[in-house]
């Protein structure tokens, strides 16, 4: 008889879970500012990466809003419902029609947000789109994130961050292979360049097209290079 493995979970994993329970037992509040990455490691007496690792999986799942220059807060949402919710821990059939869901939604989302960006929103996305900042994930993950808050509606913004909270592991797996090969991250890079254009252009038809073409390269790449390992 053989018994199964015990899974240890890794530094990054039980900050994000502590912070949670912090959030359930209102030591931090909607609206308030979490404490800084230095203060959350003192704290936790762990090291930033774990915390900095917790704070994009707990971003990615709507509980925090990063402020540029400012920091984290605890983002308004129904805490009791979200926490008897249990996210799916995907296999990777999972991950396969949650990707296949991406190319469901996203195109329509780049149309929307082609027709009612604002100037200040191109610049958002803009910032997004040098070869330095898309070599982090995170960027990556704003710009598509960006676009989906572009169109004001809520319930597929929350959509998307719950896809990318689910599939987080995967994509960032899919990242480091892209940028460890330059010509897929040229390509790659091309591909956010278009849609970042046509969106730009209010062009709704270019935006759903590129969107559409760059959601089909990825998925090919996580496909052969990830799914497959």
């Amino acid at each position: 008889m053989t018994a199964d493995k015990i899974a240890v979970k890794k530094v990054s994993e039980q900050v994000e879970e502590r912070i949670k329970r912090m959030i359930q037992s209102g030591m931090f509040k909607e609206g308030e500012k979490l404490p800084s990455v230095r203060e959350l490691c003192e704290m936790f007496e762990v090291g930033r990466s774990a915390v900095r690792d917790a704070m994009t999986t707990l971003k990615g799942k709507g509980i925090l809003q990063v402020k540029q220059g400012e920091g984290a807060y605890i983002r308004a949402f129904d805490t009791e419902s979200f926490f008897t919710t249990q996210l799916m821990l995907p296999d990777t059939k999972d991950i396969r029609e949650l990707f296949q869901a991406r190319k469901m939604i996203e195109p329509g989302l780049a149309g929307m947000a082609a027709e009612k960006r604002t100037v200040e929103d191109v610049c958002i996305l803009e910032s997004f789109l040098s070869q330095e900042v898309m070599a982090n994930w995170e960027a990556d993950y704003e710009f598509h994130m960006k676009i989906a808050r572009i169109t004001g509606n809520m319930i597929l913004v929350k959509l998307m961050a719950f896809i990318a909270a689910s599939t987080r592991k995967a994509m960032i797996d899919v990242h480091q292979h892209i940028q460890s090969r330059d010509e897929i991250s040229n390509l790659v890079m091309e591909q956010h360049n278009r849609i970042f254009k046509s969106i730009q252009s209010s062009d709704a038809t270019a935006a759903k097209e590129n969107m559409i073409s760059h959601l089909e390269f990825v998925e090919k790449v996580l496909v052969n290079n990830v799914l497959q390992s």
